[in-house]
């Protein structure tokens, strides 16, 4: 009997041993966040992004004068033909601003017109009908908006903006992205919060975590989150909180096909050296803006036209994905919804330079 049970101990033993490598090698250990599944995954799947900067009532038109009444301007988005341009750029997935800065946001919204009254949402809601649209292509859409209401002096009161204490302002801004969160459900894959500084007025250190992230999920909970604090742009490679999802990773300028860290000409360039951000489970990400002189959207004196070489976003491209990290580019937009013909052709060729490295 002693000898039996010296076997089966061992037996056991061995075995234990070999499902514990078993489950090492195939990544099924918590805290592998390089080996195992991770919201961010679908990211892997397509060669970039597109972000496009449509802040209601609409950036420049191509025809005619600006339309200033917020429904009319929404009204007068012509969808098909914005998503032709899209798909035509081959980008896996679309960032989209709700709304940022002028009170006007492209979507209804309950918990908004409940708190200000009505008139700062449109009627029509164009951010669920582009994303049902990218959804049914089998891409992904990501919704933009601030983390703050500073400039736009109306909605103070409503949210309760108050830079003495923002704990009131917090539970009411995550209401109102809850109820967009909600309405989108799981056609909406993610988030990107703009205006997590670390200025005096809402410092992003104050942050209620779980209000955001309770908020920000609340229709899918695999949708990945990103705050920005203005990261590359201003010299800053790691995220706001360990607990996003993908870095925000906005970019101001490309040299030489890397990116510069900071706004001075002699600063520093940057590229990533692993998929996710070294001692985090952030995905690595860039946002860069490639048209209207490398400005986020279109005006007058900003046309939709590329502002880098093919072989320059080719080649930072390639250094991006070879290590795992993941790239959106933006670029223009018109207010009747058409992006720029030129970008839209180097966008497509460089979707087709991916088909044959990666």
């Amino acid at each position: 009997m002693q000898i039996h049970h010296a076997i089966l101990g061992s037996i056991s033993t061995h075995f234990f041993v070999l499902v514990v490598l078993a489950l090492i090698l195939f990544g099924s250990l918590p805290g592998r966040a390089n080996e195992t599944a991770h919201n961010t995954d679908w990211m892997q799947e397509h060669p970039f992004g597109l972000m496009v900067h449509w802040i209601a009532p609409g950036p420049t038109p191509l025809k005619g004068p600006h339309i200033e009444d917020l429904n009319q301007a929404v009204n007068s988005f012509d969808l098909d033909r914005f998503m032709r341009d899209f798909e035509s750029t081959g980008a896996g997935w679309l960032i989209f601003t709700i709304g940022q800065n002028t009170t006007m946001y492209a979507s209804p919204n309950a918990v908004l017109d409940k708190l200000a009254g009505p008139g700062y949402c449109s009627e029509r809601d164009l951010v669920l009908e582009i994303a049902e649209r990218v959804h049914a292509e089998g891409k992904h859409f990501i919704a933009y908006l601030p983390a703050e209401v500073n400039k736009p002096q109306k909605l103070h009161a409503p949210f309760a903006w108050n830079p003495g204490d923002q704990t009131e302002f917090q539970v009411r801004y995550t209401d109102f992205i809850r109820e967009y969160a909600l309405r989108l459900g799981t056609k909406l894959s993610g988030w990107w919060f703009d205006g997590c500084y670390t200025w005096d007025i809402f410092p992003n250190s104050t942050y209620n975590w779980p209000l955001w992230f309770g908020a920000a999920r609340a229709g899918n909970p695999n949708a990945i989150v990103a705050f920005n604090d203005g990261s590359f742009c201003i010299g800053i490679t790691t995220p706001v909180t360990p607990l996003q999802d993908y870095l925000s990773g906005e970019v101001e300028a490309l040299v030489d096909g890397k990116i510069r860290l900071g706004r001075a000409k002699d600063a520093p360039l940057h590229m990533p050296e692993t998929r996710f951000v070294a001692g985090t489970e952030t995905q690595w990400h860039a946002l860069v803006p490639i048209d209207c002189n490398r400005f986020w959207w279109h005006t007058p004196k900003r046309p939709m036209t590329p502002s880098y070489p093919d072989a320059e976003l080719i080649s930072f491209l390639n250094q991006c994905r070879d290590v795992g990290g993941v790239v959106t580019f933006n670029v223009g937009i018109s207010q009747e919804g058409t992006l720029g013909g030129e970008t839209v052709a180097q966008l497509s060729r460089i979707a087709e330079s991916q088909k044959r490295t990666h």
